[in-house]
């Protein structure tokens, strides 16, 4: 697919085709080149490609103003187990439907999409501030909680829990670091931020206002000023280093005890860190069987753990810790099922053997990305690939499969 990377912007009808195999980085930046004022409501992290991160329903900042990459795609090209080239009309609604969040690789070959622009100010404000446990991080979490979701869905505020290094040599502790973007200028969000928390202790040097395509270097965590074109340099990541995901979906506020155990596992791990995103905006207001996706509304946040080591010695150990953590944290997050994020690709929820897919074991991890969407995946996967030709060790069955 790396070959597979034309981007095409139609800055008057607010479309553009970008093929699978470009990433993020190569999006955003064509993007900003053709308009000030556009943009795709993608993830930030500029070396994912687009293919993937779209069909399995990937979000970014603008989540709670405008949802995710799939509830703005008008069309789609996708090869299919006959070797057609199919678009929208001629796979028809049901494979579509599929295609945006059911994950692609169940269904077909996804060669490029069609997507709808979205209208962003030239002038967008974001900041980053740290609270350590001693600077009262777990009351201001605890809050972050309460009103995170119901903020004005034009501001996305992330809140990162991290391993960072103690007072003393050597001593490792908990530091939650809140990262925001606010699609408007600093004073609006200044006002917003202290009237709805201002624990968060915000002020107006912590605020930096720049354009759309500027916020991604910043989130990337590059200093402020750093030229745009580092986006389309990006590596996948460090080389030589290993990671691990898994994520969570939040219903209810974790109480500050639960927040204390958290912490009590993290501070094993060497690197380790969460991020919890949140949720409500438009998520609330879009049905759960719109697209394939179906964490929509009733969700605060999703959290994500992250573990980096870069010694292979280390990785049964490390694992062993994501599970102890995802552990801890099972009487605080959704259940029955415990939901999960098919991008965050997470093997330990349920899979099946490379080349096998037994529609009992789907069920299982099926039940966890896809909730009561999983019955009409599986039904269009029995329409458009009986013999299972496309399959994985997650991948969704035809409803016969064995």
């Amino acid at each position: 697919m790396h070959n597979l990377r034309s981007i095409t912007v139609d800055v008057s009808s607010k479309k553009a085709w970008v093929q699978a195999g470009a990433n993020l980085g190569e999006l955003n930046t064509k993007i900003a080149e053709a308009s000030k004022t556009l943009a795709f409501p993608a993830g930030v992290c500029p070396s994912v490609g687009v293919g993937g991160h779209i069909t399995g329903g990937g979000y970014g900042n603008l989540i709670r103003k405008y949802g995710l990459s799939i509830d703005h795609v008008v069309d789609a090209q996708l090869v299919d187990t006959n070797g057609k080239i199919l678009n929208r009309a001629t796979m028809g609604e049901d494979l579509f439907w599929a295609i945006r969040g059911g994950g692609g690789a169940s269904f077909g070959v996804l060669l490029s999409w069609k997507i709808n622009l979205v209208e962003v100010p030239e002038m967008l404000t974001v900041f980053k501030v740290n609270k350590t446990l001693e600077q009262g991080a777990i009351d201001v979490l605890y809050k972050w909680q309460l009103v995170s979701s119901k903020l004005p869905e034009k501001l996305f505020l992330r809140a990162v829990p991290q391993i960072v290094e103690g007072a003393k040599s050597g001593e490792k502790t908990i530091a939650v670091k809140f990262y925001a973007q606010f699609l408007g200028r600093a004073d609006k969000l200044m006002a917003i931020l202290n009237k709805n928390l201002p624990e968060l202790g915000l002020k107006r040097e912590d605020c930096y206002e720049m354009s759309w395509l500027n916020t991604m270097t910043f989130w990337m965590n590059y200093p402020v000023g750093t030229p745009t074109s580092v986006l389309l340099n990006a590596l996948a990541g460090p080389p030589g280093s290993y990671y691990k995901c898994k994520s969570d979906y939040v219903k209810k506020p974790i109480p500050k005890e639960g927040m204390v155990k958290f912490w009590k596992t993290m501070l094993k791990f060497n690197n380790a860190f969460m991020e919890w995103n949140p949720y409500g905006g438009v998520m609330d207001r879009i049905p759960v069987n719109a697209t394939a996706f179906p964490h929509r509304k009733g969700n605060m946040f999703k959290i994500q753990y992250f573990a980096l080591w870069e010694d292979a010695n280390a990785t049964d150990a490390t694992l062993g810790l994501m599970k102890e953590l995802y552990d801890v944290a099972e009487p605080y997050v959704s259940s029955n099922p415990r939901e999960a994020f098919l991008n965050y690709r997470d093997m330990d929820i349920g899979s099946n053997p490379s080349g096998e897919t037994s529609v009992e074991e789907a069920r299982i991890y099926g039940s966890k990305y896809f909730m009561g969407n999983m019955k009409r995946l599986m039904d269009v996967k029995a329409k458009y690939d009986p013999d299972n030709f496309f399959r994985y060790e997650q991948s969704i069955p035809p409803v016969l499969a064995m």
